[in-house]
Order: structure tokens, then C-alpha cells, then sequence
């Protein structure tokens, strides 16, 4: 897909969204299965279900998907469709490349060993490897305009406000 595609195919989107706004909200919806006689959950997804468990930080045996991680694959996948994005539109020929995200959390903040550690990944460190003959001043502006319009990384940099629902 090339800059013109890109442009005809999101054209009566963005005007639909111009002339009524509330269109433009998307509900976002995910769940998980919780797995009977196990510490572990099923999450159904877009590729097929992904069995989440303990890290081995905090007892597990590795063999299932470590939240954390999932966190950061929710990340460079929007960031990479957004890169992608952004680069037909500002037509800057990228040949390939890889974004990785890394972070880290402390197993005494989630395992209750230390009230002041924190529970969560924290440092979270977005690199982006691209493989583009373009200027370094236009790979810059690319990774800024990916920066301001990722979905996943703007959620982090501002959370937003999240309501536990009561049981029931």
C-alpha cells in the first residue's frame, strides 16, 4: 500500500469521524477464562488463545505466557502497524526492521515481600531498529509521529482511569 492508498482507504473514515465525533469511539474489549485447579487464565485473542501463568520470578515454571510480556507485545505491535502507518503516509520507504520494548518489575513488590517496591514493570524502554535509507532527521520525525499517535504507548505514558467493576 502506498501514501494515495493509504489516504482513499481511511478518507471517508476520517470525514465520518469529522461529522459525527462520537463514531470515533472504539470500544476495546479483552477477557480471561479463569483455568480451573491451576494459577493460570485463558485470554481468547485475534491469533487463538494465549494460556497466561506465574513467571518464574514468582513461581512458575515458564511454560506459560508471563502477563509483563504480553504488555510489551501489546506495545511493539502497536507501535510497528502505527510505524507502518506513518511511514506510507509520509512516504518514507522503510525495507524492515525490528522495535523492541523492554522493562522490568520487581518480584517483591508483587509478591508481598516489600510494601515499598513497586508492583508493575517500570523503565519500560522503546527502541526502534529501522532498516531505511531515509535522512536521520526524517527516521526522527517518524518515530515522534508514531510516538503521538500509538495507541498503546500513549495508554502508558497517560493511564487512563481504570474502574474495578464489583463482583457479581
Amino acid at each position: 500500500m502506498d501514501a494515495t492508498e493509504l489516504r482513499a482507504l481511511q478518507a471517508p473514515i476520517k470525514q465520518r469521524y469529522r461529522d459525527d465525533p462520537a463514531t470515533a469511539r472504539v470500544a476495546a474489549r479483552a477477557e480471561a477464562r479463569l483455568d480451573p485447579g491451576t494459577i493460570a487464565c485463558t485470554v481468547p485473542g485475534w491469533g487463538g488463545e494465549t494460556r497466561a501463568g506465574l513467571h518464574p520470578a514468582a513461581g512458575g515454571d515458564g511454560a506459560m505466557a508471563c502477563s509483563a510480556d504480553m504488555l510489551l507485545e501489546a506495545l511493539v505491535a502497536c507501535a510497528g502497524v502505527t510505524f507502518r502507518a506513518v511511514s506510507t503516509a509520509m512516504g518514507i520507504p522503510v525495507r524492515g526492521g525490528r522495535i523492541v520494548a523492554e522493562g522490568s518489575w520487581d518480584a517483591r513488590g508483587t509478591l508481598g515481600i516489600d510494601r515499598a517496591a513497586p508492583v508493575g514493570l517500570t523503565d519500560i524502554t522503546l527502541r526502534f531498529e529501522i532498516d531505511s535509507d531515509a535522512p536521520p532527521d526524517k527516521l526522527a520525525r517518524l518515530i515522534e509521529t508514531t510516538e503521538r499517535y500509538c495507541v498503546i504507548l500513549q495508554t502508558l505514558k497517560s493511564p487512563p482511569r481504570v474502574v474495578l467493576a464489583p463482583a457479581g
